[in-house]
């Protein structure tokens, strides 16, 4: 879908503005509905967003880094080590993207409470993260363009890029198994038996 004439690149405006939330959510639910697995949600985020104009592209992969760095948290890395076995840094990134795939309403109750994460736990997947969904809006740019996003706007300059996040004080420790209990009780004993 390379329609992209490079002419366009001149008259693109380096912003840093997100995708507006509401589209961004109901963009995610159209790929959960119109899909039976994450790769079927990939697909179709990246074909959906080919459509869109180049800054809603953009705008998308920052919407998701906002997401991203609002649940970068203590609670939700201890989730995140209960549901994985484990979890590093890489690993936590991807699995609030996973996070972020199921929709408004599973994110934001999980931001709020990491322990309402048990509903999505299923007994035939071992593990929970999304790595490419991190991805679909720079695939989308280059499919559009030819281009890597990348060339165009520096993501490390946006502000609540993976290079801003805050320090994390935790407060839970694997040593401790009561500490991560006492945050996610409900998958602490999910996961441990």
């Amino acid at each position: 879908m390379n329609d992209f004439d490079e002419d366009d690149m001149a008259d693109l405006p380096v912003s840093f503005d997100m995708l507006e939330e509401e589209l961004y959510w109901q963009i995610v639910a159209e790929s959960l509905a119109n899909s039976k697995d994450e790769k079927e949600q990939e697909t179709y985020l990246i074909a959906r967003l080919e459509k869109m104009p180049l800054q809603e592209i953009i705008g998308f992969r920052f919407r998701t880094d906002k997401l991203l760095y609002d649940t970068h948290t203590s609670p939700m890395w201890c989730a995140a080590h209960l549901i994985n076995s484990g979890c590093s840094d890489d690993g936590f990134i991807y699995f609030r993207n996973w996070v972020i795939s199921l929709g408004k309403e599973v994110y934001t109750n999980a931001k709020e409470n990491p322990d309402t994460l048990i509903t999505q736990i299923h007994e035939s997947r071992d593990y929970y993260e999304f790595e490419s969904f991190w991805y679909v809006a720079l695939e989308a740019y280059e499919n559009r363009t030819g281009q890597d996003l990348y060339e165009h706007i520096e993501l490390g300059e946006f502000e609540y890029s993976e290079f801003y996040y805050p320090g994390i004080g935790f407060n839970w420790t694997s040593k401790n198994p009561e500490s991560m209990k006492a945050i996610c009780p409900r998958l602490f004993d999910k996961m441990k038996n």
